[in-house]
């Protein structure tokens, strides 16, 4: 979530910054935050106003029966002119005028006691008023709040500004191209020769893209997730094990929703979510919580299955095991303070790079554009593979810094050495990494003229010193 402030303070500017984007609707909201903040100060205002005076006039009200000095018509002309002045919503010249501070004007006679009766049910109806505010407030905070969740995050200076995702910014390789002296085949057709990939039966149980990973193949994923927890834990990163349905909150929190939510899977009789990511889960492990600027960063990984709604597509995604429902990932997450959060970036970038250089894959970083940015980063580094036999980069990460985005949603704080007034921290996350195209990049990568595929050598103590996939 955007500050408030900076919309209060910088309207315009934040308005530029939210066209560098691909959300031309969230631009929109900006001038509906405007308004909706202004009345809601407003309102608020008032309701503390009325109710400052109510309770000045209690008081008033009470000297003004109990002043035994006081006349029956000096105190009915009390009570006629306060009451006459609270039906005018003048409230605040009706306490200063009950308590003295201003003087009385003459005025017709009138019944003492109905005056002070007439005089308690206006300030009666003050708190009816109250009460009309608030409930109107609520609406309008609500409105602020919904407008407020569905602004993505603005672009840090750095983040190249163009539309496309073809512009995204392709860094130099690393790793070196294998050649083959045949035509190198794609996973959808290794992965079953080798009866490793069964797509007709997980099909047969869940649907379109699904699929069930076999033998060699099962236990190369299970190998790729304990060799990941295993690099992260090397590099400083406290492993995890978290759960796998939320609330709903949590994915606010994370910025998942609104915008996120119909590609997430929800039970509606637990009302809980199935986790689209581990992000969401870690990004809420510090909640409403105050750290000490001591503890950071903290480095956290865990693994988890990530479940999405993926729509249905006729485009190249749809062959073998590149875009589906339900998928393995580890997910490497940081707290930190602002001043070293974007160091921080390039860490966790090169811990995610580490793994595909142990890996042996060839690899390159691209640098995301403004327009390909996604909701809640600021700046994002993406990971490809490259995949000879589908004959094209793959991501298999994604390395973003969120800054204080999701740290304003889920409340987490840090307190500064010396500084009373906490602040809250900046968090990142990056996939360490995704098993599916990882698989894919290792099948494509390693195969053999027979159809084989080499085990990489960091592999093999996961899988038993086993060096070969055979049929």
């Amino acid at each position: 979530m955007i500050d408030i402030n900076l919309i209060r303070e910088k309207p315009e500017w934040v308005k530029e910054q939210i066209a560098k984007l691909n959300d031309p609707a969230a631009s929109d909201r900006i001038d509906n935050i405007i308004d909706l903040d202004k009345r809601r100060r407003q309102m608020l205002a008032e309701s503390e106003a009325i109710q400052a005076a109510r309770n000045k006039l209690n008081k008033s009200i009470g000297r003004l029966r109990g002043d035994k000095k006081m006349d029956d018509v000096t105190r009915t002309a009390y009570a006629v002119q306060g009451a006459a002045l609270i039906a005018d919503r003048k409230y605040e010249e009706a306490a200063a005028l009950l308590a003295g501070e201003t003087p009385l004007t003459p005025g017709e006679d009138a019944d003492a006691e109905n005056a002070m009766l007439k005089l308690q049910r206006r300030v009666g109806e003050m708190g009816a008023r109250v009460e009309s505010i608030d409930d109107y407030l609520k609406g309008v905070e609500a409105d602020l709040e919904q407008h407020m969740l569905w602004l993505p995050n603005l672009p840090h200076e750095s983040t190249i500004v163009a539309m496309s995702e073809e512009e995204n910014k392709a860094w130099p390789p690393e790793g070196e191209m294998r050649e083959y002296d045949f035509e190198p085949k794609p996973h959808w057709e290794l992965g079953p020769e080798l009866d490793i990939i069964d797509f007709e039966r997980g099909v047969k149980i869940s649907g379109s893209r699904a699929y069930i990973l076999k033998g060699m193949g099962a236990r190369l994923q299970r190998a790729l997730i304990s060799f990941f927890l295993d690099m992260a834990r090397k590099k400083g990163f406290t492993e995890l094990y978290v759960p796998y349905m939320v609330r709903e909150d949590m994915m606010v929190g994370a910025g998942q929703f609104p915008k996120f939510r119909e590609q997430v899977y929800h039970d509606p009789e637990a009302d809980i979510y199935m986790l689209p990511t581990a992000e969401v889960a870690i990004t809420n492990l510090h909640r409403d919580e105050i750290l000490d600027e001591a503890q950071l960063p903290l480095n956290y990984v865990a693994h988890t299955p990530c479940f999405r709604r993926e729509r249905t597509s006729a485009g190249r995604d749809v062959r073998g095991i590149k875009r589906v429902h339900q998928f393995e990932k580890v997910e490497m997450y940081k707290f930190t303070t602002p001043e070293t959060s974007y160091a921080e970036l390039e860490s966790l970038t090169e811990a995610a790079s580490d793994i595909l250089r142990a890996l042996q894959l060839p690899f390159r970083r691209l640098e995301i554009v403004t327009g390909d940015l996604g909701f809640s980063a600021t700046k994002k580094y993406d990971l490809e593979v490259w995949s000879p036999g589908c004959k094209e980069w793959l991501e298999v990460s994604s390395c973003s810094n969120t800054e204080a985005f999701q740290a304003r949603r889920a409340n987490v704080k840090f307190r500064a050495e010396g500084q009373k007034r906490p602040q809250y921290v900046h968090t990142l996350n990056g996939s360490g990494l995704a098993t599916p195209r990882v698989i894919i990049a290792i099948m494509e990568t390693y195969q053999q003229a027979d159809g084989s595929i080499v085990i990489p050598e960091v592999l093999r103590p996961y899988m038993g010193g086993d060096d070969v996939i055979r049929k």
